[in-house]
């Protein structure tokens, strides 16, 4: 059965969550958006690649930070309207230059910093 990227539930603006996670870890990394497009680019080219609401442009991760994201696998919720792209990052994942973007987490109410950027 042949996978077409159209057949995804996307929201009013086109577009649907992707989260990344690393291969082999499981652990998370960010969430960015995807277009139909940028969906089939990933696919196709093996570098995953994003919509950015800001610039209204793709994204390709890494193009100018170098911190790349190689697909290993492209997953399909359950509902079709999130993905989960299991990736091999290399550097960071967020723009702050740590590691995922997840990085504070709520510690009885306080907001705790989990890591600091990478050097």
């Amino acid at each position: 059965m042949s996978f077409d990227p159209s057949t995804l539930i996307y929201d009013s603006n086109g577009l649907i969550p992707c989260i990344a996670q690393q291969d082999g870890t499981g652990e998370v990394l960010m969430m960015a958006w995807m277009n139909v497009e940028a969906v089939a680019k990933t696919l196709e080219t093996k570098r995953v690649t994003y919509w950015s609401r800001s610039r209204q442009s793709f994204w390709i991760k890494g193009e100018t930070s170098g911190h790349t994201q190689e697909l290993v696998d492209l997953r399909v919720d359950c509902d079709s309207d999130c993905l989960l792209a299991v990736v091999r990052q290399t550097g960071a994942a967020c723009h702050t230059n740590r590691r995922s973007c997840f990085y504070t987490s709520v510690i009885d109410g306080e907001e705790v910093e989990l890591m600091a950027p990478m050097s």
